[in-house]
């Protein structure tokens, strides 16, 4: 099957969503921990999310146009603070249901049951059933004019992670804590560890 520019063009739009987000295959599912200056937190999830760097270690993450109300990117704007919590099977349904669009007023915390967890110093909040958890600071935001999106680089300041899910060699076993992963809007997948090979030189 051959998929043209054209076909690509003429898709229904919920189609082409789909199809675009399938098609670089599984990536991490996390939810975005943020809290805006008047003091209301808010829960979304994101799977447009990538390391950039190891020193600093940075992690980037695509939001949508903001052609609409878009609470994520406000937040950070504000208060250039955000989490990524780890979305597992124990907190898929609500992880999911966290996209929905809520009103600036109301939590996704309590619009879906899952609890707040603090740590001095940071002003996003965390997700307490999330194993794996990280706060970011915001470093820079990269507009890309070609699809009004924007690139939003975090440098990361704090990582919660389970006791024994730590390596020594700085891996951090993502199988183990049951960390999900997902493409489209909707698809969601286990991660299992299949092979580890050894550092690659000529």
């Amino acid at each position: 099957m051959i998929i043209t520019l054209s076909d690509i063009e003429n898709m229904e739009k919920l189609e082409r969503v789909q199809f675009a987000t399938t098609l670089p295959g599984p990536k991490p599912i996390c939810l975005v921990g943020t809290r805006s200056a008047s003091g209301f937190t808010n829960l979304a999830p994101f799977s447009s999310i990538t390391h950039l760097g190891s020193y600093p270690i940075l992690i980037g993450m695509v939001t949508r146009p903001d052609t609409a109300e878009r609470h994520t990117l406000a937040n950070i704007l504000e208060t250039e603070s955000w989490t990524l919590n780890h979305v597992t099977d124990k907190t898929l349904e609500q992880a999911h249901q966290c996209a929905a669009r809520y009103a600036e007023d109301v939590s996704e915390f309590s619009a879906t049951g899952l609890t707040e967890l603090s740590h001095p110093g940071i002003t996003a909040p965390f997700v307490a059933e999330c194993p794996i958890r990280y706060a970011l600071s915001l470093e820079e935001i990269v507009d890309i004019p070609s699809n009004g999106t924007k690139l939003i680089v975090g440098r990361v300041r704090l990582v919660d992670i389970p006791d024994g899910s730590y390596s020594p060699d700085g891996s951090i076993c993502l199988a183990s804590q049951e960390s999900l992963a997902s493409t489209a809007l909707d698809t969601y997948f286990r991660i299992s560890k299949h092979k580890r090979l050894p550092y690659a030189k000529p």
